[in-house]
């Protein structure tokens, strides 16, 4: 199981732009699938994106496809959440979350908020 403490949130106006980070310790031996997902006010949560720190192969939802890109470097220990274009949609509080890597992202991933670690979370506001 890994630690995850996530940082970078904040408050920007529509069609802005934020990095968030999440750095994991704990488990340097296995490979994980490492990634976010989202909370706002009165929804579900929602998965976004993940990756690999084996292979670095990742996974998106359809909502953020073509605005978000995620990023790992393993000897930093850190993934990485560019968000760009963002919406008033996006607003939510966003959390890292990671599991084992027993199967491949596109299977693992769109279960993200089910992930046996997560962080305390970080909140993204996007308005004008």
């Amino acid at each position: 199981q890994l630690q995850l403490v996530e940082s970078g949130g904040g408050l920007v106006q529509p069609g802005g732009s934020l990095r968030l980070s999440c750095e994991f310790s704990g488990d340097p031996a296995n490979y994980y699938a490492i990634g976010w997902f989202r909370q706002a006010p009165g929804k579900q949560q929602q998965g976004i994106s993940c990756i690999s720190t084996g292979d670095g192969s990742t996974y998106y939802h359809d909502s953020v496809k073509g605005r978000f890109t995620i990023s790992r470097d393993n000897v930093k220990s850190t993934v990485w959440l560019q968000m760009n274009n963002l919406e008033p949609e996006d607003t939510a509080v966003y959390y890292c979350a990671a599991e084992a890597l027993t199967s491949i992202v596109r299977v693992l991933c769109p279960f993200l908020p089910d992930f046996q670690s997560r962080g305390r979370g970080t909140q993204v506001t996007v308005s004008s």
